[in-house]
């Protein structure tokens, strides 16, 4: 991948800093200043001492006041921009850090389900965690690094007002070190990729593990499924090791350049201070300078710390290269909610899910889609509704390609559940209201007359969902906290149905959302389907007969495709249609 957008993305975080960007600006580049004049004023009060020992001063002692005066000042200054540097460092960082954390989740967020087709979820959350944190921390590399320039190049100058062939002495040694760093950053970049590559895996085996812990427990495989998890740790090792190595040896190299430029400094500087050509205090301040000017080896750190934020940046990049789903600006017109696939393909890691499906679901009509495992049938679901998009092929709702019409309108004309809900919201009311608008202790939303119909709407979905009975008889109903809520499988599947029935407009999709009620509730659910959900589309993803029973048209898919349409009732003669049942009920 390129650097050049991770380079990009650095450089708007580190805009980011806002004001306290210019501080930390403004303080190193004042540090910076105070540390090139201070090695002239000593230099001058040791010149004004050895003109006052010698008698070539009059005035005595109040001759060197003065430049002693600007020497402490001027040490004072450096405290204080170092002191202040600090906190501006911190909160810039802080800032920069915040800022890429948002885009990343809202990035992601955005893209939806087709985020987690390209990463699994513990590296997307390594990276919006850990990389965000490294990329974060630029302002402070990069102000630092950039500003260390400041000095080595004063000091350059100022060597060449005391002595032409000084300055040519330390240019020469800056060229040194300035190729010791660019081979260092480039290095560590790509080491660095590969240490944070293998955190990824590490945590994406992590979640995973986490997932399926009671498994684990149960089979007793503790060891064996840490033993996968930390699998990359040699390769992680590996990594780390490679970045110590080239830190030391870029560390070497600085150490033997810098006290050999020193040196060379001085050796020059005495020879002219032995021909007259230099005083004393002109001498120490050269001295001074060429440890200045070599200060920029100190750069190392902060070229370790850009290099790992370089290859930070790359891999947010590569988040960000996955584009989120383009809504258009039509509104639906009124309508009873009719849903068409026409000639719809859909393919993930090049497995084709769905091939060439073309069907229609009359509006106000309950459809069920059945199959084997792995016919298709969650594909189909999830392009219905615009949770994925075709490659080939459109998706329409009311005679409107789901692709032209807005986000907002969309969401709400469509509503989702699932076979594994993930329950949004403080409290029980709020996880039913989700995308709706928050409820009060009553299920009731706070305020007008709207929000006593929007409340209307949760207790009336949670009624058709047979949950407003066991949410009541909690001690605090529909104020229950979600996560102190004492629930069962197939009651957080009502409370996932429940916020469907409440979300969905127009069409209704049930993606395997009744596989853990039992048998009298999903009749009960059913004939809500049948009955007080019967003025909206409903597609649903059927395992078990009675729930295909109920439907009013079935779809049947076998390897990604249509093999037959109608009735329940007249596919149950095909011996295959039943083989699919039976096939369900022994998995």
């Amino acid at each position: 991948m390129s650097s050049r957008p991770a380079d990009l993305l650095i450089a708007r975080a580190v805009r980011r800093g806002g004001p306290w960007l210019a501080a930390l600006t403004a303080t190193a580049l004042l540090g910076a200043a105070a540390d090139l004049l201070l090695p002239a004023a000593l230099g001058h009060a040791v010149d004004a001492v050895a003109r006052t020992k010698a008698g070539a001063e009059a005035g005595g002692a109040s001759g060197i006041t003065g430049p002693l005066a600007t020497a402490a000042l001027l040490v004072a200054l450096v405290v204080a921009c170092d002191a202040l540097g600090v906190l501006a460092a911190g909160v810039s960082g802080a800032r920069a850090a915040r800022w890429l954390r948002s885009r990343v989740v809202t990035h992601t967020l955005s893209v939806g389900a087709g985020m987690t087709r390209h990463f699994t979820p513990g590296e997307i959350v390594t990276r919006a965690g850990v990389n965000v944190e490294e990329a974060g921390r630029t302002p402070e590399a990069v102000v630092t690094a950039a500003t260390l320039i400041v000095p080595a190049a004063g000091s350059v100058v100022a060597l060449a007002l005391i002595d032409p062939w000084l300055a040519v002495t330390l240019v020469a040694g800056l060229l040194l070190i300035v190729a010791v760093l660019r081979a260092f950053m480039r290095r560590t970049t790509a080491a660095s990729g590969g240490y944070q590559q293998a955190q990824g895996e590490i945590a994406a085996m992590l979640v995973g593990a986490l997932a399926g812990a009671r498994t684990i427990t149960a089979a007793g495989t503790e060891d064996r499924e840490a033993a996968r998890v930390l699998a990359p740790l040699p390769r992680l090792r590996a990594h780390g090791l490679a970045l110590w190595r080239l830190q030391a040896r870029a560390g070497v190299q600085a150490a033997v350049v810098v006290p050999l430029l020193e040196i060379a400094v001085l050796a020059v500087g005495g020879l002219r201070l032995a021909a007259g050509g230099l005083t004393v205090g002109e001498l120490l301040a050269a001295a001074r300078y060429v440890v200045l000017g070599a200060g920029l080896g100190s750069a190392l750190g902060y070229a370790a710390r850009i290099a790992r934020a370089r290859s930070a940046a790359q891999r947010l990049e590569q988040l960000f290269a996955v584009p989120p789903p383009a809504y258009g600006d039509r509104p639906l017109p009124p309508g009873s909610g009719t849903l068409e696939l026409r000639d719809v393909t859909v393919r993930a890691d090049g497995v084709r899910l769905l091939s060439g499906v073309s069907l229609v679901v009359p509006g106000g009509t309950c459809t069920a889609v059945v199959g084997r495992s792995g016919s298709g049938k969650s594909s189909l679901a999830a392009v219905a509704g615009r949770l994925v998009d075709p490659e080939r092929g459109a998706v329409l709702l009311d005679g409107v390609p789901l692709r032209e019409i807005g986000r907002e309108p969309l969401r709400r004309a469509v509503g989702y559940a699932f076979e594994r809900p993930a329950l949004f919201g403080e409290t029980l009311g709020e996880a039913v209201a989700f995308g709706l608008g928050a409820v009060n202790d009553a299920g009731d939303d706070a305020g007008d007359d709207a929000g006593e119909r929007s409340g209307d709407a949760v207790r009336a979905a949670a009624t058709a969902a047979r949950a407003d009975a066991f949410i009541r008889r909690l001690p605090l109903g529909y104020a229950t906290p979600v996560g102190e809520a004492p629930m069962s499988g197939g009651e957080i599947q009502r409370v996932g149905l429940a916020r469907a029935f409440a979300q969905a407009g127009r069409l209704l999709i049930l993606d395997d959302a009744m596989s853990s009620l039992d048998t009298v509730t999903e009749r009960q659910v059913g004939r809500a389907l049948t009955g007080s959900l019967s003025d909206r589309t409903r597609l649903v993803v059927a395992h078990r007969v009675t729930t295909a029973a109920q439907a009013d048209q079935v779809v049947w898919l076998e390897n990604g495709r249509v093999r037959a349409t109608g009735t329940h009732e007249r596919l149950w003669d095909d011996p295959g249609y039943r083989a699919v049942f039976r096939a369900e009920e022994a998995s």
